[in-house]
């Protein structure tokens, strides 16, 4: 597994991102081993996975490991700057982009899903993340890249904070395509995507002020059963309202968008693909530690995110890369049984070859 991280690259971000005097005793590196055993093992707590490291004897030796206290692993986390590990992060993100499959739609330039989920925590032990009175809480901000849905931009801030203040931020390249829900509505915002040549596909608002215009000609497909031009109060580009029933459900959604060159059914399809980070989300919250943290401080609880993120994109990859058809969860469950063991992490994905006969002495009895 190690064998992904290359150590030079990963002791030239040490250097980079180091902030104080000189380790003696203990390494980035150490530090990183340790926090990644922690999510793929899920240790409750540092002193967990302190015992659990020390009872491995000689073996953290062989991954170039240092022995490790809870207190030297809690200040390392709390002070050293996170931005390490964000490094690391954009650097496997771009290996695994490389062996990514592409999105299912036809159309050329990216496609990103954004939303936000809230992570609540107790405000007497993480009193600079104030929710509500008596409520801690943040807010993690993702973007998914649909090509092979990888978390391209992630981000931590209060509970309060909106989730277009984060999105107005973003640097998305013109030509690429962003799905998201209602939370995001901000009109401003959706002329800025506009005037950057981003489509955009989202829900119309029940209480939007809207001026309908000329519906578009031609016949619909099957479960559209709008399809016109609008204009929004506060706004100088005119947009594209599609009406379309879910035809599982029965339901009508009113579909907004300022692409009017893409078919009605491919903009109720883009919506439809922002369901993946819902299971996204879904799945790091039970898979990984991203709900309860080993640290306090801010800077604790983003590197613990950051390497969270990339024991994902390790996994993504390791996926990409076997081409087996093994999911996530499968994957998972065989480095928590093999994580100390050295042995090559795809022959252990590799399903047993059934052709090979059976050789056992008690089947000799029988000639």
């Amino acid at each position: 597994m190690t064998a992904l991280f290359p150590r030079h690259d990963f002791e030239t971000l040490a250097q980079k991102h180091h902030c104080g005097q000189r380790f003696r005793s203990f390494s980035r590196w150490s530090q990183f081993l340790a926090m990644t055993v922690a999510q793929l093992s899920g240790r409750k707590s540092l002193r967990d996975l302190v015992s659990n490291l020390e009872a491995q004897g000689r073996r953290i030796y062989h991954l170039g490991m240092r022995k490790t206290s809870r207190v030297t692993l809690a200040r390392v986390n709390e002070q050293q700057p996170y931005g390490l590990y964000q490094g690391l992060f954009s650097s496997l993100l771009t290996r695994c982009q490389a062996f990514a499959p592409r999105n299912r739609f036809k159309f050329s330039g990216k496609v990103y899903l954004l939303d936000a989920t809230t992570i609540n925590l107790c405000l007497a032990v993480f009193p600079w993340a104030q929710f509500r009175q008596t409520k801690g809480a943040i807010k993690l901000h993702f973007g998914l890249d649909a090509d092979g849905y990888l978390p391209v931009f992630m981000d931590m801030t209060k509970g309060k904070v909106h989730e277009s203040t984060w999105a107005k931020a973003l640097s998305l390249p013109a030509g690429s395509t962003v799905v998201f829900d209602r939370g995001y509505t901000d009109y401003q915002w959706y002329q800025s995507l506009s005037d950057r040549k981003i489509t955009f596909v989202t829900r119309l608002k029940r209480n939007a002020v809207v001026d309908y215009l000329d519906k578009r000609r031609g016949r619909k497909a099957q479960w559209v059963v709008g399809d016109q031009r609008i204009r929004l109060k506060n706004m100088d580009s005119e947009l594209r309202l599609v009406d379309y029933v879910d035809p599982e459900t029965g339901k009508l959604y009113f579909f907004l968008t300022n692409s009017f060159d893409l078919k009605a059914t491919v903009i109720a399809d883009l919506y439809k693909e922002r369901w993946k980070i819902e299971l996204f989300f879904k799945w790091i919250k039970q898979n990984l530690k991203v709900k309860t943290f080993l640290g306090t401080s801010p800077n604790a609880v983003l590197t613990q995110l950051w390497i969270a993120l990339c024991v994902y994109l390790l996994l993504s990859f390791l996926k990409f890369k076997a081409k087996l058809g093994v999911s996530l969860t499968a994957i998972l469950r065989v480095l928590q049984l093999n994580l100390f063991e050295r042995r090559p992490l795809i022959d252990l994905l590799r399903p047993p070859d059934k052709t090979q006969p059976i050789v056992s002495p008690q089947l000799l009895l029988w000639n």
